[in-house]
């Protein structure tokens, strides 16, 4: 998203795995490791709210002179500053500008200008003391850096004709890092020669500690102590806005250990491996995002990289309010200067830690530190489907976070204590259920306060014993029966006997499901209603979405606070979504409004109702389509060898591999189309049947074995029928690899028929 500045402007926090990930704003997050070290990264996002009611552009602000803009750069200038980055200060050994080089020292060339726009964007924000909203996310999915900024700062056309000189199309260029991995989950190579956009603060470094214990110090504060010590460290990316010259932050995370802790002497003893155990298991953090969890090991690793993204946000923002406060430090000012936003629930864990680090290491009280938290954080869902609703073993994190699981225990308990008093103890069974419901730990014993109010729990047994004399009394009447009645008799008297055997176990069961954990079952926590419970706001990401948020996933919550549910529909950029991808479309858009406001307001498109039946604009929209679609063909025959007709109805499905995504209900639907085809002869095929591209894209997570199943069926379908000579071009079946932002950007412009398939109460997101 480009930044304006009416009221608003972006920063970035972010945690992300081995593909780099921007909200298009800026911000700080945990990064991956550059290659071989460093893969994934931590991100988080930070939006800095003005109080000024007029908009200003910060860094044209007066006294802050020397700021970037078109105006500085032309054709001749870029011409050198690539120059200088290809040859002075190359990444790459001295010899022609070939590609990749070129785009490193392209990329170079525009990080080097922003970082004067940079600079004075966060000097502007240091003297206002603004208040900034941080956006935690495990991933950004940020996409073409060069074009995006390039674009932004409206230096396309001069870069266009600076690489002109050098032998190279601007779009060449900025291609050349699109990598061709698809789902057999080889490593992602986007770090393996560098980042050109990212800036190592070496001086921005935090701790962070898993496992050990927690003991009571003699002041009665807790203290974490021991276990595995490792360090993050920022890596930063300026992200600029569209025709503003405010540049924002995109923070990443690395993880690493001092040199210290490189243990010479085992590695001089010829122990090569446990010399370098803790800078190797300290690294482990962040070479793969998203590790397969079916293993412990997956697991623990996961929750490392969630704790590390929280960890070193929250450090970072503390230090930052911390230096803009002064002393003495008033924390009661601490949410009208800091909000952090949770992007689903992987930064779940910010809670217990911005709890553990106001009460542990600033020494406020609990009560101070929960008000402080409540008010600051706040959650965005992204799904309703509860498999997807994170749930962490009690054991796990007792083990890996002995003091969040302290705090969550806390937070649940005084959750239970608020439920009782608001629902009162008149309706028992509706006390049970919104306990149930409500509740953050799971398969967990309630607390003897909250387990006396239940009477039927402790007459469980007695139900039992007065049920088991009446069973023997129905065998004595089954044994009489059989002598005076015959089989008839016993066949029902036995078949009482069964029912309330059957009705006995339901109760007992039922009495147990909420009172007793059932010991064959983990204990859990529930990280999405951890998240509910300690923000102050939760919100949906589209109407559809934020509706089935309130009526079924967080109903009890949504009845008992209803002010804290939101809707924000995600939002579509118009500049990365058409001004930049669809240049053809965003012409005659331009043209025919007369303006190119519409980039930034787009209200304006609503100009085009009065050409509707235009056949000039008609002629020149399907020009602009057919051109897209072109693109999309010789795209397809680079990565597939598959030959499409770009005449022929483009019909596309892009997005995540899931189940309830339906790419298996659509592919399906291409199997009895393509049975009823051959069912037909030539030329009724033809005349019945517009002829179709039908194009899927998208990954399936590495051990979500169905999903990757669907993808190797759609792969087989279109081999099958890709291959028909009776069928041709009326349809095509085609799956693209390694499907991302940039793969986006041109199957998008190309698409007239876009697959949003829905069922019961799932959402698109």
């Amino acid at each position: 998203m480009a930044v304006t500045f009416p009221l608003t402007c972006h920063f970035t926090f972010v945690s992300t795995g081995n593909h780099r990930t921007g909200a298009g704003a800026a911000g700080l997050a945990p990064k991956p490791l550059h290659f071989p070290y460093r893969l994934p990264r931590i991100i988080f996002c930070v939006k800095n709210v003005s109080t000024e009611k007029q908009s200003k552009d910060p860094v044209s602000e007066e006294g802050y002179h020397g700021s970037l803009s078109s105006s500085t750069f032309d054709v001749s200038t870029i011409e050198s500053r690539i120059k200088y980055h290809a040859e002075i200060a190359p990444s790459f050994s001295p010899g022609p500008l070939q590609l990749p080089k070129a785009y490193f020292a392209t990329a170079e060339s525009v990080r080097d200008a922003l970082a004067i726009n940079w600079n004075l964007t966060n000097d502007y924000y240091d003297k206002l003391n603004m208040k900034q909203a941080y956006y935690l996310s495990m991933e950004f999915l940020q996409g073409r850096a060069l074009l995006n900024a390039i674009g932004n700062l409206e230096l396309t056309g001069p870069y266009a004709a600076a690489l002109v000189k050098f032998g190279h199309k601007l779009e060449n260029v900025a291609r050349q890092i699109i990598t061709k991995d698809g789902q057999e989950e080889v490593a992602e190579s986007w770090l393996e020669m560098g980042n050109p956009w990212e800036i190592v603060r070496n001086d921005v470094t935090y701790p962070i500690k898993f496992y050990g214990k927690v003991i009571l110090d003699s002041d009665g504060r807790k203290h974490w102590i021991g276990g595995e010590d490792i360090e993050a460290i920022a890596y930063d990316v300026p992200i600029p806005g569209y025709k503003t010259r405010t540049t924002l932050n995109l923070r990443l995370w690395s993880t690493k250990v001092p040199a210290k802790d490189f243990d010479l002497a085992a590695f001089n003893a010829g122990e090569h491996t446990l010399a370098n155990a803790a800078h190797a298991n300290a690294e482990k953090v962040c070479f793969v995002l998203y590790p397969g969890d079916e293993s412990l090991e997956g697991k623990i690793l996961r929750l490392k990289q969630q704790y590390t993204l929280c960890s070193a946000s929250l450090q970072d923002i503390i230090a930052r309010f911390e230096r803009r406060s002064g002393i003495p430090i008033n924390w009661k000012e601490f949410p009208n200067k800091v909000a952090v936003q949770m992007n689903d629930t992987h930064p779940t864990l910010c809670i217990p830690e911005l709890m553990r680090i106001l009460i542990d290491i600033k020494g406020l009280s609990w009560k101070e530190a929960w008000d402080i938290t409540k008010s600051t954080v706040s959650y965005t869902n992204h799904t309703v489907l509860p498999e997807a609703l994170e749930k962490w073993s009690m054991e796990l994190l007792q083990k890996l976070l002995p003091r969040h699981l302290e705090i969550i225990e806390s937070i649940d308990n005084e959750l239970l204590n608020y439920i009782v008093s608001e629902f009162g103890t008149l309706d028992l069974s509706l006390l049970e259920q919104k306990i149930k419901d409500m509740r953050i730990l799971d398969n967990v014993d309630l607390p003897d306060s909250i387990v006396h109010l239940f009477p039927n729990a402790k007459k469980v047994s007695k139900v039992k014993s007065k049920e088991k004399i009446l069973v023997k009394s129905l065998e004595i009447t089954m044994d009489t029966a059989s002598e005076e009645a015959g089989s008839d008799a016993i066949k029902a008297t036995k078949s009482k006997k069964d029912q309330l055997d059957a009705e006995d176990k339901e109760c007992t069961d039922e009495e147990a499901s909420l009172l007793k954990p059932d010991p064959k079952l983990p204990k859990l926590i529930r990280m999405a209603n951890l998240c509910v419970v300690g923000g102050h706001t939760v919100n949906g990401v589209a109407e559809i979405h934020s509706d089935i948020v309130k009526r079924d996933v967080f109903n009890s919550f949504y009845r008992l606070w209803p002010e804290k549910f939101q809707n924000k529909t995600n939002g579509v950029t118009p500049r990365r979504w058409i001004r930049f991808c669809n240049p053809e479309l965003s012409q005659i858009l331009t043209k025919w409004i007369g303006t190119e406001e519409w980039v930034v307001n787009t209200e304006l498109l609503g100009e085009l109702k009065k050409y509707a039946d235009d056949e000039d604009l008609h002629v020149e929209w399907r020009s602009a389509k057919m051109s897209n679609k072109i693109k999309v063909a010789s795209l397809i025959k680079e990565k597939t060898g598959y030959v499409v007709n770009p005449d022929a109805m483009f019909d596309v499905q892009v997005k995540r591999i899931h189940e309830y995504k339906r790419q298996l209900l659509n592919i399906l639907g291409i199997v009895y189309r393509y049975k009823k085809m051959k069912e037909m002869g030539a030329q009724e095929r033809i005349s019945t049947f517009i002829p179709r591209v039908c194009i899927f894209g998208g990954k399936a997570f590495a051990t979500y074995v169905q999903a990757k199943r669907i993808v190797k069926f759609i792969t087989d379908v279109g081999a099958t029928i890709n291959h028909d000579s009776d069928i041709g071009d009326l349809l095509k079946v085609v799956f693209v690899p390694d499907y991302n932002v940039s793969v986006a950007e041109m199957l998008i412009p190309a698409s007239e028929l876009s697959q949003h398939i829905r069922g019961g109460r799932e959402c698109q997101s």
